[in-house]
């Protein structure tokens, strides 16, 4: 690298810390090497001093200094890397869609978007796997939690990175969720309004906590504006097969949406209680799944995805007798 350069933090990089996040994309550079370019003020997220350990946003600019101690090889230079078979198994099952821009995966439950504390294994990690020869690392543009399956776009570059990234930051993305609820949402369709704001009470790990909202993106207590349009496609005794479409992108929204309504998320145990317990033969798993997501490809194109249901799911599908493979859209204008 031959002069100082301004990189914009895409979505999929949201939270992580800096030094790592150089780990990443400057693997030739030592942590010491970092450390001094902070301390001399060389390194700066949107023109401020920062620590190794700050978390960076989505949009942040950070400033990149000369690195010519610290050449990163081509993407062609770089041998791919081989994994193991049940690894390269894992993430290559996951694909359902692809082209030399985007990747699209069906994320099984289960398995983490991006590493933390004890997650070792996770999608992010996999995505080497993907590389084809003379092609970029794949990346993340957006995340799902966990336990959630469903459609995860990846960009297959970095040009289709920012592109990608602008249009989820940009709310351009329709994304519809599917849900078994313990309960049936009043009335059949809807729209919830509920800021969200995180916080622990005693004894308890922090959640996302429903607030009434005023039209102020984030008010002094934290909460954030929060809006889920929802949509009852069929019932079963107490339980509802329920659609969700998130309007805006907050952490845990669509869970902590659907358990205001008095139908929590079965297996939601973190929002829903005892509430959320699976009867019978349900399995006392999360059942929500990324149904679809809409979105501009970076082409221009617009890209259609839909996944099918995991297994816990397709058998709850199956024992209610609804359509796993209904292709309606209750959000149509």
């Amino acid at each position: 690298m031959s002069k100082v350069q301004s990189v914009t933090v895409l979505d999929g990089d949201d939270g992580l810390r800096l030094d790592r996040w150089f780990r990443r994309r400057y693997p030739d550079l030592t942590h010491g090497r970092l450390e001094k370019l902070l301390r001399t003020g060389q390194v700066r997220v949107d023109g401020a001093r920062v620590k190794a350990s700050h978390r960076i946003a989505p949009g942040q600019v950070i400033r990149v200094p000369p690195l010519k101690d610290a050449p990163v090889p081509a993407e062609t230079e770089r041998p791919l890397p081989k994994g193991s078979a049940r690894d390269r198994d894992t993430i290559e099952r996951m694909v359902i869609y692809r082209d030399d821009d985007v990747i699209v995966l069906n994320k099984p439950p289960g398995l983490a978007v991006q590493g933390g504390t004890k997650t070792e294994r996770h999608v992010d990690g996999l995505l080497p796997l993907l590389i084809r020869p003379g092609g970029e690392r794949p990346r993340l543009v957006h995340r799902l939690d966990r336990d959630t399956s469903g459609v995860l776009v990846v960009a297959a570059t970095a040009n289709a990175a920012a592109k990608l990234a602008a249009a989820f930051r940009q709310r351009n993305a329709k994304k519809i969720y599917w849900a078994l609820t313990a309960g049936i949402p009043r009335p059949y369709t809807g729209e919830v309004k509920l800021a969200l704001v995180k916080r622990a009470a005693e004894g308890e790990r922090e959640r996302v906590h429903t607030v009434d909202e005023d039209d102020d993106e984030e008010d002094d207590s934290g909460a954030r504006r929060a809006v889920t349009r929802y949509a009852v496609m069929d019932t079963a005794t107490t339980y509802a097969w329920v659609a969700l479409m998130p309007l805006t992108g907050r952490t845990h929204q669509v869970r902590a949406h659907a358990a205001s309504l008095g139908a929590p998320i079965v297996g939601d145990f973190k929002y829903g209680g005892v509430g959320a317990k699976g009867l019978g033969e349900l399995a006392n798993r999360l059942h929500l799944h990324a149904r679809r997501l809409r979105i501009r490809h970076p082409k221009g194109q617009i890209l259609d995805i839909t996944a099918p249901l995991p297994p816990h799911m397709a058998k709850a599908w199956d024992m209610f007798g609804f359509a796993k493979d209904d292709k309606r859209d209750p959000f149509t204008e």
